[in-house]
């Protein structure tokens, strides 16, 4: 089963940007060292926090990145939201088979409590701001 990383990069480097390693804008490469990654990744989430409102970038031979608002008013919800990460628990989308009664009706039987998951992680998730994440960070 294959890992969505997004949203755990987007709070990284979110976190980076917070952190304020430098005034005048950090780039993609800094993030990328930062997360071990390649700089053509890191812009990938950078775009989708952009549009999200969540992070400005200035392109070009000077391009950086920062904060397009502050960190306390950023929730771990609205990062989650940017990068479009999947539901916490998926149901799986294999064909039914006709002759069994679990087959057949395991998905609505599950997509309640799925949700109500879904729903108590996402509360959770706004609860929590990228603020609350940096304070954690230089406290180690």
């Amino acid at each position: 089963m294959a890992v969505n990383i997004q949203f755990s990069i987007a709070v990284h480097i979110l976190a980076v940007l917070a952190c304020g390693c430098d005034q005048g804008g950090v780039t993609s490469g800094h993030l990328a060292e930062s997360v071990n990654t390649s700089p053509s990744f890191v812009r990938r989430i950078l775009a989708k926090l952009s549009r999200a409102g969540l992070a400005e970038t200035a392109t070009g031979k000077a391009g950086a990145c920062w904060l397009a608002k502050e960190a306390r008013d950023i929730s771990l919800l609205d990062i989650y939201r940017a990068v479009g990460a999947p539901r916490a628990i998926s149901i799986h989308c294999y064909d039914k088979q006709k002759s069994c009664l679990v087959s057949c009706h395991i998905k609505a039987a599950l997509e309640k409590a799925l949700d109500k998951t879904q729903k108590a992680m996402e509360k959770s998730l706004a609860e929590t701001s990228l603020a609350q994440i940096v304070s954690v960070l230089k406290k180690r």
